[in-house]
C-alpha cells in the first residue's frame, strides 16, 4: 500500500523550489546505518514504496528499518487534452520535499556489508542521488 496522508488541510499547495540544506534530519538518529541524500528533489511515494521493497527482500527478516520521509504533499496534474485555463488539475500522486542532506532510511541489526548493499539498490529507487552513512559519521 502507497504511503499517503489520512487528511490534508490545503488540497493543492503551490509546488516550490527545494533550496538550501537539511538541518533537521540530516544524522542517524534511531539505529546504525542511514541512506541520505545529496542532491533536492520532490520524492514521490511509489519511489518510497519500491526501495522500502528493495531493502525489505536485501534484509528479510534479520534486521529493522525506519522510514525518516513522509509523502504529505500532493502533486497536481492535469489530465490529457485539457484547454489552457480551466484551473489547476487534480491531485495525482503525493510527494516528500528531501533536500541535500537529508537521512531517509534507517537499517539496524544487520551486518554492515549487507546493509550497504541494501541501501545502495535502494538508492537506485529514488529520484535523488544517496549516499550509505553510518551512526558516527560526520560529514
Amino acid at each position: 500500500m502507497l504511503l499517503t496522508p489520512k487528511r490534508w488541510k490545503f488540497r493543492k499547495p503551490i509546488i516550490r523550489q527545494l533550496r538550501g540544506k537539511s538541518y533537521r534530519g540530516s544524522t542517524v538518529a534511531f539505529w546504525q546505518y542511514g541512506l541520505k541524500a545529496l542532491t533536492s528533489s520532490y520524492i514521490s511515494n511509489k519511489e518510497i514504496e519500491a526501495a522500502r521493497k528493495v531493502i525489505v527482500r536485501a534484509i528479510k527478516k534479520t534486521g529493522k528499518m525506519w522510514i525518516r520521509i513522509f509523502p504529505d504533499t500532493p502533486f497536481t496534474k492535469k489530465g490529457l487534452e485539457m484547454p489552457m485555463g480551466t484551473g489547476k488539475g487534480d491531485v495525482d500522486i503525493y510527494t516528500a520535499p528531501v533536500r541535500k542532506g537529508r537521512v531517509m532510511f534507517e537499517l539496524m541489526g544487520i551486518p554492515r556489508e549487507a546493509a550497504k548493499l541494501a541501501l545502495i539498490k535502494a538508492s537506485k529507487k529514488l529520484s535523488v542521488k544517496a549516499k550509505f552513512v553510518e551512526r558516527w559519521e560526520i560529514k
